[in-house]
């Protein structure tokens, strides 16, 4: 019977997989290299299907946690009402297209209506999601809407900088070509001045 590890020993412990998903699917990678013309018995690939089932697992750890516990879990009651912003956030996804990566940062901001989460908190909601296969356009709005229903807060800012593997490496190969993807609620979405606030905190320009 294989083991069932709990998100936070796999968020917190990458060695730890679930042994027997990690067998179904070495065997599935070694049909896929075979299909391709490789020779999965010589010394560079013998091991190459169990680590990519267990990167895979690593990867797409998304599935394991609750974005909304992760806010629930350092959630203080808190009379602050201006803008808190988490910038420059690493992002690290999975394109479900092509399941190839995309990559770049993520900038979230929220005004507090009556709750405030732990600072580290706004980049473990990004990680949870981003690591889910996905769509720019869609991570933009989990992360938003999370953080909308759970703090309830006066406005939620998301802005997304990311750079697609699937359009470098293969399609129309554009190496220097930079998506930007948004989405606001309340204050950043109905105040032009406080979503102008928001960029220049962020760096950037609105256009």
């Amino acid at each position: 019977m294989a083991e069932v590890f709990s998100a936070a020993e796999l968020q917190d412990n990458p060695n730890v997989y679930d042994e027997e998903k990690t067998l179904r699917l070495a065997s599935y990678y070694t049909g896929v290299l075979t299909t391709l013309g490789e020779d999965v018995s010589r010394e560079g690939l013998q091991k190459t299907p169990v680590r990519m089932a267990k990167a895979m697992q690593f990867l797409l750890k998304g599935y394991a946690e609750d974005p909304h516990e992760i806010l629930r879990a350092a959630m203080f009651s808190e009379k602050y009402q201006q803008m808190v912003v988490v910038k420059d956030i690493e992002l690290y996804s999975m394109c479900e297209h092509h399941m190839l990566p995309f990559f770049g940062k993520a900038h979230v901001g929220y005004i507090p209506r009556n709750h405030i989460t732990g600072l580290s908190k706004l980049p473990r909601v990004v990680d949870a999601y981003a690591r889910r296969l996905q769509v720019q356009e869609r991570l933009t709005t989990q992360i938003k809407e999370c953080i909308q229903d759970t703090l309830n807060p006066l406005g939620v800012a998301v802005v997304i900088e990311a750079q697609h593997m699937c359009m470098q490496m293969r399609g129309v190969q554009k190496q220097n070509a930079v998506t930007t993807t948004s989405d606001f609620t309340g204050a950043f979405l109905n105040n032009l001045a406080t979503r102008e606030e928001f960029f220049n905190i962020i760096g950037r320009r609105m256009h």
